[in-house]
């Protein structure tokens, strides 16, 4: 390994020296790994032989960090896509998952669930019983809860289950009563009010009795007014709670992935009302059609202020393919209930309004990133991207989310046009048996999440979490690109697709800082940038494949700074956060 010193900088007073165990730098580098990291002032100053950096760096008060042998430097990990505040609300509310991350099973398990939230004090204070997380092809019974399922749970208070996938919920009567949803009401565009019953009368149409079940912009007003109704101070933690848990899985750089413009603008109230700042870099993403209605508000930059910085905006196209609304162009295996053999899910936008949303991003040199997952979805956002890119030239980086149903045709036009697939890897995990089984066949299923088609054309593809719909693990993204393990049979989805555990690696540093066009400061351990870390208890490099998913995270440190684990020694900034985003929302409400 050459030794690197950055310019400018006097040696013999270093804050740390990293040294021991395995140092992963990311890079292209084919020499041998380094013996020893310098950080002074949260950035990279050295990466080279152990014995010269303690000579030339090692001052009466830097500090020694030694890794145990087994244990292995990394740098911090990128969050591709999440939704950090989201995070928060998951773990505030009633926890309706399927094992190994809950422990809901059937139907009455799930009420047993909301119940308890019902009872306890956040739940008191709520006006909604809420729950998030229920997965129906976990269910005993194989199914949505309806609004008489939930209504055994509470007619005196409105109730909402979310699905795992965040684009369906299920609601009881009140629930319904609340949305002013009847058998008069149409679905909305973009969306399903699944019915009991559907006819018509001489009178005028019946679109048939709510039976509870929405999907897409028919449950986005239930999962609004559900939040909206709960307790600013119980609010007010979700950014707090949302920063930890991502740091506890070696995240150092976050996102919101699809902020209102009223939530980022209480964002900015918080970061501005912390005195260091946030502890980790958040990266927040406008709902575009928000944003174009307000352009000046989006002010986004490349800079971040007090750790916080507005990219760009996020389009959805379709919805969820194991919630099977994604927008598939040919039909679903099994379609869902009331809906024909010919089945295939549905547009979120007419092609007018997707190319408008691409168009503003690139006008306003806003980073564009869109919900795409069935591969009719794609083509329309290819179609799009193609007719912008002529008119605004190309290295947008435009990121096309998720992809589970990508065709090798479309990645390759994702490298043709520069756009950048992040893959939610671990629906080969939690979805993969439900896929082959139900959703797509078992032709369709081994090509979700196409890793190995964007690798072997050279591609820098990210892969995220997605968080709340999964639990924000880094381990898991990891595993699951390597392995490509399923949660019911165990077995291999797809070993075409499979990739190296250094390819997993980048798609959460090196690969992710590009996406974010921050590759210059994150994403590597090399002189000059960011002194971003994560230490693993074993090198995901070296360890048996299917051992990834044992690895745990030591300590998460963003620029010198351990946020992960907390400790009494230093200050814990969630009190303030809290503080601030409770005042913020009390002010908003």
């Amino acid at each position: 390994m050459s030794q690197e010193i950055a310019p400018g900088t006097r040696s013999g007073d270093a804050d740390v020296i990293f040294s021991g165990g395995s140092i992963v730098t990311v890079t292209d580098e084919k020499s041998a790994a380094p013996g020893a990291v310098v950080v002074k002032d949260g950035r990279i100053v050295f990466v080279g032989n152990l014995s010269q950096a303690q000579a030339e760096w090692q001052g009466s008060d830097t500090r020694l960090h030694d890794l145990l042998p087994d244990q292995a430097l990394l740098p911090g990990f990128i969050d591709a896509h999440g939704h950090v505040t989201g995070t928060g609300l998951q773990a505030t509310i009633a926890n309706l998952l399927a094992a190994p991350d809950g422990n809901v099973t059937d139907i009455a398990s799930l009420q047993d669930k909301l119940r308890e939230f019902a009872g306890s004090e956040v739940g008191k204070r709520s006006d909604w019983i809420i729950g998030f997380g229920y997965d129906d092809s976990m269910l005993t019974e194989c199914r949505h809860p309806t609004r008489h399922d939930l209504d055994v749970v509470s007619t005196e208070k409105p109730v909402l289950a979310i699905h795992q996938s965040f684009h369906l919920g299920a609601v009881n009567s009140l629930g319904l009563e609340r949305l002013g949803y009847t058998a008069m009401t149409p679905d909305p565009e973009g969306g399903v009010i699944r019915r009991r019953l559907e006819r018509g009368t001489e009178s005028g149409p019946v679109y048939g009795e709510p039976n509870g079940v929405l999907e897409e912009t028919a449950f986005n007003p239930a999962a609004d007014l559900a939040v909206a109704g709960m307790d600013p101070i119980d609010s007010g933690q979700f950014l707090a709670v949302g920063l930890l848990s991502a740091a506890r899985f070696g995240f150092t750089t976050v996102q919101e992935g699809a902020a209102s413009l009223e939530v980022l603008g209480l964002l900015r109230q918080v970061a501005d009302a912390c005195p260091d700042g946030l502890a980790t870099d958040v990266v927040v993403y406008v709902k575009a059609d928000q944003a174009m209605k307000s352009p000046d508000t989006v002010q986004a930059s490349r800079e971040y202020t007090k750790g916080l910085r507005t990219a760009g905006v996020k389009l959805f196209l379709d919805g969820s393919p194991q919630g099977r609304t994604a927008w598939l162009t040919e039909p679903y295996l099994t379609p869902p209930d009331g809906q024909d053999e010919d089945y295939r899910g549905y547009a979120t936008l007419p092609d007018k309004d997707v190319l408008a949303q691409v168009r503003a991003g690139f006008a306003n040199n806003w980073h564009v990133i869109a919900h795409v997952n069935g591969d009719a979805a794609i083509d329309q956002l290819i179609q799009c991207v193609r007719a912008a890119t002529k008119e605004a030239g190309q290295d947008r980086r435009t990121t096309a989310i998720h992809c589970q149903t990508a065709r090798e045709d479309q990645i390759e036009a994702f490298r043709e046009l520069g756009i950048i697939p992040s893959f939610f890897s671990m629906h080969t995990y939690y979805w993969g048996d439900w896929y082959r089984k139900t959703v797509l066949g078992p032709e369709r299923a081994v090509n979700i999440s196409p890793a190995r088609w964007a690798v072997d054309r050279g591609m820098a593809y990210t892969s995220h979490h997605d968080a709340p719909v999964a639990l924000p693990n880094s381990i898991a993204i990891l595993s699951s690109q390597v392995t490509r393990l399923t949660r019911t049979s165990g077995s291999v989805l797809g070993p075409d697709q499979c990739v190296s555990a250094l390819d997993a690696v980048k798609s959460i540093t090196i690969n992710a800082a590009r996406q974010y066009f921050e590759e210059d400061t994150k994403g590597s351990i090399e002189v000059g940038k960011l002194a971003d870390f994560v230490i693993l208890s074993h090198n995901p490099l070296t360890i048996p494949e299917r051992k990834i998913k044992d690895i745990t995270v030591v300590e998460t440190i963003k620029e010198g700074r351990t946020v992960y684990p907390p400790s009494a020694t230093r200050p814990d900034p969630a009190p303030v956060l809290r503080n601030a985003m409770s005042a913020a929302f009390a002010h908003h409400c």
